[in-house]
């Protein structure tokens, strides 16, 4: 994870965040981003350590509770630990979101810090900048849901989400051109009932958008070798799985080979007859090869994609509600803009979905 700054961000993209930012050195116990509040920098850790944590409420039930079987104390559960080349502070950037976690200095640290107000500027006006950046995000995002899953426990976690939640982010990030595209490059697929659209471990081979119908995720009940997960089909040993989440008109399915996440530990499998459009990996990995301005909406997509199931992890396990929407105490012509964005980014994003189906020829 330390090298993925390195690899996605390119000599100029390096060159304007050391001119633009501050290097700070920080001492031990040092507080550098704070669960439930604002942010507004970007930080880079060059050197040090730091842990990220949970931080459970003394007035929360569950809490209490999680705490309890644990020991008894409320001082915050560890989910990872951070080095060199880290980013932190993403998350606001992609989404309405305050902090889901608490960061802290571990030993003495250097960071660099780049102010918001920059780096939403520059975001703005360098499209290639964007696009190195957002998917950087969406890598690094992906890797801490993954270790995130694995410190709390795959069974604890579940990853469902509202009903149009997905669609909401799909078609209301992505331009009208995009959606062509996607019509124009897929080809859409009947689902029979009880069908494996991805089966755990294996390749994906395409990028599935769940027109109608319904999807179910399953995930294996104990944890297992990859490649006996992969090839157990063949001597008729599949392991137990149990649902976990399921998918709705207007999401996608199959994104992790575009943001280099391992194979899924999860089966996708249809619950009745369901009709998707299928983008083939190769023709999006093509798209978003040449089109700087389509791969800075897929990867922030993604990013918030990733964002709202850790969210949704955080808010399930009892350590608060950190989204702006949620009932947070804001000012409150700030609450009511983002009502009002939120009412019409719903607008949008239905207006767009049906008349993608209208186009596809699905009334």
């Amino acid at each position: 994870m330390t090298q993925v700054l390195l690899k996605e961000l390119s000599n100029q993209d390096i060159d304007w965040m050391l001119a633009t930012g501050h290097q700070v050195e920080i001492e031990p116990g040092t507080v550098v981003i704070q669960q439930g509040q604002p942010l507004d920098a970007l930080y880079i850790l060059l050197d040090g350590a730091l842990t990220v944590s949970l931080t459970q409420s003394n007035a929360n039930p569950l809490g209490r509770a999680f705490a309890a079987l644990e020991g008894g104390a409320l001082p915050g559960r560890e989910i990872a630990r951070l080095s060199s080349g880290e980013m932190v502070g993403e998350i606001p950037f992609v989404e309405t979101y305050l902090p889901s976690t608490t960061v802290c200095a571990t030993s003495k640290s250097l960071i660099l810090t780049i102010d918001r107000s920059h780096l939403l500027q520059k975001l703005q006006q360098d499209l290639n900048f964007a696009a190195h950046l957002t998917r950087a995000s969406a890598v690094l995002l992906a890797n801490r849901l993954e270790l995130m899953m694995n410190q709390l426990g795959r069974s604890t976690v579940v990853l469902s989400q509202p009903q149009l939640r997905e669609a909401l982010i799909i078609f209301a990030e992505l331009h009208d051109s995009d959606i062509e595209w996607l019509i124009a490059a897929g080809r859409v697929q009947q689902i029979a009932a009880d069908t494996v659209l991805i089966r755990s471990g294996r390749p994906i081979e395409a990028l599935h958008i769940l027109l109608d119908g319904a999807i179910a995720l399953n995930a294996a009940t104990e944890d297992c070798n990859p490649l006996t997960r992969a090839f157990s089909n063949l001597e008729d040993t599949q392991p137990l799985e149990q649902e976990f989440a399921r998918l709705s008109r207007g999401d996608i399915i199959g994104e992790t080979p575009f943001i280099e996440a391992q194979p899924p530990a999860v089966t996708v499998k249809a619950l009745r007859n369901s009709r998707v459009l299928s983008i083939p990996r190769w023709r999006l990995a093509a798209k978003l090869l040449h089109d700087v301005g389509f791969a800075v909406r897929f990867y922030r997509v993604l990013s918030v994609l990733l964002a709202d199931k850790q969210q949704a992890i955080v808010q399930r396990l009892g350590y608060g509600r950190l989204t702006y929407s949620s009932g947070q105490s804001l000012d409150k012509s700030y609450a009511n803009e983002l009502n009002a964005h939120f009412l019409t980014q719903v607008a949008l994003a239905g207006a767009r979905f049906e008349w993608m189906l209208k186009r596809i020829g699905i009334d």
